[in-house]
């Protein structure tokens, strides 16, 4: 993953800025795990949150735009770098502590991809 921000969508993914994704699926590297219910594209904290559906009971996770390996518009479809496992394991988007200056959320989210930043994951 070296050279890849996280927080910014790959110059190779096909995300066009100001594309609304909200309602997309979300095709992880094994299969569909869910839809994309918001989009940011805040400069420096570019990110999805991804419904994961009923096999996990609604949960939202937040995926860095950085995981998005391509953006399919006619299949509304989106597909990330991450296993389904991966997904599960990650930082749970909570947006009561998202847009806040709450230090543990952000250290989570951080430590959980930390191996694009050099980070110990």
């Amino acid at each position: 993953m070296s050279g890849i921000e996280i927080r910014e969508f790959r110059s190779t993914s096909g995300h066009v800025p100001g594309t609304d994704l909200v309602g997309f699926h979300v095709e992880a590297a094994d299969g569909r795990i869910g839809k994309v219910d918001r989009l940011s594209e805040e400069v420096g904290s570019q990110h999805l949150v991804v419904g994961t559906g009923p096999w996990i009971f609604g949960r939202h996770v937040l995926l860095p735009a950085g995981t998005v390996v391509r953006v399919e518009q006619g299949e509304r479809t989106v597909h990330v770098d991450r296993t389904k496992d991966g997904i599960r394991n990650g930082p749970e988007y909570d947006p009561e502590k998202h847009d806040t200056a709450d230090a543990d959320y952000r250290d989570a989210y951080t430590a959980y991809y930390g191996t694009y930043d050099g980070g110990p994951v």
